[in-house]
């Protein structure tokens, strides 16, 4: 195990009804004057973000919104909430929705008071967060990003599509997240299972790892394991409230830091899907199904080990007379039986209806990322483009 350092000082307040705490919250972490960050119309409908006003107006917090927050967040909606926020006095962010909407609020609250473009922070031109990085806190209406529990942030940039995350835990971890399962009821079920797709994979980036560490590796194996479980009755019951605190849970805990601790982690499937969503408007977990048995498939053939743990731990699938190579290909073909049950794609062709231009995804993942991606296996952009290329295939991967 390697040396780690582990942040985390959210404080989640979950179950039933605690959306109605949210005033006392904010005014417990200093917040005097709040931008709320919302999505689509959904959080208004359902009058969720009418008990947020009441709650800060019974804590005596003033608030100005920002609406209109879009699926894969980009760079005009940061500008526009750091516009708001200065000409409003802000000093508290709240973000009510799911990963977009609080990865724009994190990245609004890098740039309110950053003197330079806050797109200096993703692009690499700043490094480290002025000291006045607004607090931010979170209403999670949406299971799938765990950007309730990171320091993390993905934004795209729409001149030249830059789809950049950046990793902040000192300074972009929500000061509290309040997480009532009750709130994702209303989901449609595709969503869900994007959602479902998306933390898997952010347990995978870390699971999938050359580094010996049995404890995060322990922890990663049961999580995996429930949430796809919980997946599953899920798909039959979707009013199920106990799979669905399970898997609302298993999306923070997926995403916090604590699957990764003292291991080096991969994600190179996270930046081949964000060239996906940054060209083709995809939804990000339902790229990720796609994306992931492929990078499987591929990085078993150099190095089935842990994909064969993968496949005997967390899959259930007995290693009796069988070689690594076989476990590893075992898995791929379980895994993408899996998202195709929960109605997920699992070809390109499927997910954006035609060909990609794979060309344009590996340049733009070249001008983002260099030459070389993950860990895992190291990627050079020509394993890149076979695995965009084995992405588009229909019969089977191995």
């Amino acid at each position: 195990m390697d040396n780690f350092v582990f942040y985390s000082p959210t404080e989640f307040v979950f179950g039933r009804d605690t959306q109605q705490r949210v005033g006392e919250l904010v005014k417990r972490y200093g917040g005097t004057k709040v931008m709320i960050v919302s999505g689509g119309r959904s959080a208004e409908r359902s009058g969720l973000l009418a008990q947020v006003r009441e709650s800060l107006e019974q804590a005596g917090i003033a608030y100005t919104e920002q609406k209109g927050i879009q699926p894969n967040p980009t760079d005009e909606g940061v500008y526009e909430g750091i516009e708001i926020a200065r000409a409003e006095g802000v000093d508290f962010l709240l973000a009510v929705g799911g990963g977009s909407v609080i990865d724009s609020a994190k990245a609004v609250a890098l740039g309110v008071n950053y003197e330079g473009d806050f797109w200096d922070y993703y692009c690499g031109k700043a490094t480290v967060p002025v000291p006045g990085t607004l607090p931010v806190g979170v209403v999670l209406t949406i299971p799938a990003a765990g950007s309730e529990g990171s320091g993390n942030s993905v934004i795209t940039k729409l001149d030249g599509r830059h789809k950049i995350s950046v990793r902040y835990p000192m300074h972009l971890r929500p000061r509290f997240a309040v997480m009532n399962p009750e709130l994702t009821m209303t989901l449609p079920w595709f969503q869900t299972a994007c959602g479902i797709a998306d933390m898997l994979c952010h347990i995978f980036e870390r699971y999938f790892s050359n580094t010996d560490a049995s404890v995060p590796d322990a922890v990663a194996a049961g999580l995996m394991k429930d949430i796809m479980r919980n997946a599953l009755i899920l798909k039959d019951d979707p009013d199920n409230y106990e799979a669905r605190a399970s898997i609302m849970w298993a999306s923070t805990l997926a995403h916090n830091g604590l699957c990764g601790t003292g291991k080096a982690e991969d994600w190179s499937s996270h930046r081949l899907e964000h060239e996906l969503s940054a060209w083709y408007g995809v939804a990000h977990g339902a790229g990720l199904a796609v994306m992931v048995p492929a990078w499987m498939a591929f990085v078993s053939k150099k190095n089935p080990a842990k994909v064969a743990e993968f496949a005997v731990n967390v899959l259930g699938i007995s290693p009796e007379n069988k070689t690594p190579e076989i476990l590893s290909a075992l898995a791929v073909e379980l895994l993408k039986q899996f998202y195709i049950t929960l109605g997920l794609p699992v070809t390109l062709r499927d997910l954006i209806g035609e060909d990609p231009d794979i060309n344009l995804l590996v340049g733009s993942l070249h001008s983002n990322m260099g030459e070389t991606l993950g860990a895992y296996v190291p990627l050079s952009m020509k394993d890149c483009r076979e695995i965009y290329r084995m992405a588009q295939r229909t019969d089977t991967l191995v």
